[in-house]
């Protein structure tokens, strides 16, 4: 790192003040059956966390203004969780920026350099997370700080710094004893509640009609056994739009066979082992280098909807303070984002750049204000190609990382010269094509399942369906190197 980064130098006594997880020991990684356990242990806890309410908060006021946004924070409201990963995301995100923009300089091939950056990322993470914290208890989310109190209102501050710190934490655990990142993993984990209890909840819910199942398979079951006429009863579970219906789990399963058809794509290169004696054109073939058209996988959409999460926050806030009163600080932040409670229970923007940035809620909206939706599907294919591109060059998979690499198994692209110009050229081409098309599927899937109306949204079903595909792939690879059978 260079020397001339006073700021960072004065930054690094403070991180290392945050508990830090033992990186496992390279020449004996983790089995297996220990990744699971791990992982299995990590995510009750998170979901424990995720049903503990906060201490002196006695009631939610108003609608959630954070309602679209929870599924992909992995964040549960008045609970432990209410921050969710947002932090972590947002910190992860900042850093690579700083990194990219070379206003810090870090060269993760030194030990110090790598220990360094991931104690900066913490600090900036439980930062973000006090400042957050703070934040939603002056904004009066949970009350009138006069009401709560000054012991309460910090107390509240207090416990969400606490678990802002278990995130971190745990994802730590996850990211070097599990089997995948604890991000995706938390993510996973809360999309995968949401569609399941959605389907199949057994609470009722009472309407004109009578009562209702509120899990759309277990009323469209109830309501073909026990009414009168079942194709009314069955016509109503598809349709019914007060909750989940039968229309949406079908998108859902449209949505995820997509999803599982674009994840086999790619395109294989073959590859040759590198031979040491001159005037020998190459050595024996190797297994083909795989480029995946999800090359990113699920990175573009957490940053794109980490990025939009906060901008949310951002406008609904100073809209909730400044702009519901009028005048002329109205009119400015109108520009921004005008908020209005939606029937949902949450907040929807209606004007502004915020609401060219939010999905039409439906294809009716969509056809009828196809600026809206223009707009909304030009955002997401640009914004999820830049960050797929971005990710491969400050996550270590450009194409001379992936040089590099092969280089050090001691193979190369078959029938390219060997020479370093020559086959990072010949990688190019196919890695930032994949990043940067990849990133455009996963934008377009997205909007196709907000439009259809699929369970959730389409960025969790997107970001669920690819991170369970990326464990399996990780299992699959370590059952083909041989490391499970060699160690039970």
């Amino acid at each position: 790192m260079s020397a001339s980064q006073p700021v960072v130098d004065a930054l690094v006594p403070l991180a290392a003040w945050i508990p830090d997880i033992v990186k496992p020991d390279p020449r004996r990684p983790p089995r297996l059956a220990e990744k699971v356990l791990h992982t299995v242990v990590a995510l009750f806890l998170f979901l424990v966390c995720s049903q503990l309410p906060l201490w002196g908060v006695k009631r939610l006021q108003g609608a959630d203004p954070f309602l679209y946004a929870r599924q992909i924070m992995a964040s549960s409201r008045g609970t432990l969780m209410e921050l969710g990963i947002g932090p972590v995301v947002t910190a992860g995100m900042l850093m690579q920026l700083l990194r990219g923009s070379r206003l810090l300089l870090f060269d993760f091939s030194i030990p110090r350099d790598r220990a360094e950056h991931k104690g900066l990322t913490n600090l900036l993470a439980l930062t973000i997370t006090l400042g957050q914290a703070l934040a939603y208890v002056l904004s009066g989310m949970y009350g009138s700080v006069f009401d709560l109190g000054a012991l309460k209102a910090l107390a509240i501050v207090a416990q969400l710094v606490c678990a802002g710190l278990v995130v971190v934490v745990l994802d730590e655990v996850l990211t070097d004893y599990g089997v995948a990142s604890g991000i995706s993993l938390f993510t996973c984990t809360n999309i995968c509640e949401s569609v399941v209890w959605k389907a199949l909840s057994p609470h009722t819910v009472q309407r004109d009609t009578g009562t209702q199942f509120e899990g759309a398979a277990v009323a469209a079951v109830a309501g073909v056994l026990t009414e009168r006429d079942p194709v009314r009863a069955l016509k109503n579970a598809f349709y019914r739009a007060h909750a989940p219906n039968l229309q949406s789990l079908l998108a859902t399963a449209v949505v995820v066979a997509a999803v599982v058809f674009l994840q086999g794509l790619r395109q294989e290169l073959p590859v040759e082992e590198r031979t040491k004696s001159a005037g020998v054109t190459g050595g024996s073939r190797q297994d083909p280098l795989k480029i995946r058209l999800f090359y990113t996988s699920t990175m573009p959409i957490i940053l794109q909807s980490a990025l939009v999460s906060n901008l949310y926050f951002l406008s609904q806030l100073l809209w909730s303070r400044f702009g519901a009163s009028g005048g002329a600080a109205a009119s400015v932040l109108a520009v921004f984002g005008r908020w209005e409670q939606s029937a949902r229970g949450g907040f929807r923007p209606t004007g502004g750049l915020m609401y060219y940035l939010s999905p039409p809620a439906g294809p009716g909206e969509a056809l009828r204000f196809p600026v809206h939706t223009l707009a909304y599907t030009a955002f997401m294919i640009a914004s999820c190609a830049m960050f797929s591109y971005l990710w491969i060059e400050v996550s270590g998979q450009t194409p001379r990382d992936v040089y590099n690499q092969m280089r050090v198994r001691n193979t190369r692209l078959y029938r390219v010269r060997d020479d370093a110009a020559a086959q990072i050229k010949a990688l190019s081409r196919p890695i930032v094509t994949a990043a940067q098309l990849g990133g455009c599927a996963v934008a377009l899937l997205t909007i196709s399942a907000d439009l259809l109306g699929a369970v959730g949204s389409g960025t969790g079903i997107l970001l669920a369906v690819n991170i369970i595909h990326d464990v399996f792939d990780k299992y699959d690879q370590e059952v083909r190197a041989g490391l499970t059978s060699a160690r039970y």
